[in-house]
């Protein structure tokens, strides 16, 4: 069971400010999590293989083609700005 002067330390890492009502909200919820944890933490799992998701799942995309846009003057006229056939954007990079 974690007690308030735990739940500050982890509050004052993580840079934030806790009001006393935010420190025992946080230390119970926090506690309940931990003792979630600790109940998995009895489960026999030598025989799980390791996974990434726990339903088997799959993306399903589209080939990569390159293909040339028709309509180029369009792409630039919504462009805020351009230079000829170019988008001009702000400079960010120092000369040295």
């Amino acid at each position: 069971m974690l007690d308030k002067e735990q739940v500050r330390k982890v509050a004052h890492l993580a840079r934030l400010a806790l009001t006393p009502e935010e420190e025992e909200q946080f230390t119970t919820q926090l506690s309940s999590i931990l003792d979630y944890f600790e109940q998995l933490s009895e489960l026999d799992v030598t025989d799980v293989p390791p996974t990434m998701r726990a339903i088997d799942a799959s993306n399903i995309t589209r080939a990569d083609k390159l293909e040339p846009y028709g309509d180029r003057d369009a792409i630039l006229e919504s462009a805020p700005e351009q230079d000829g056939e170019f988008f001009k954007v702000p400079k960010i990079l120092n000369e040295a």
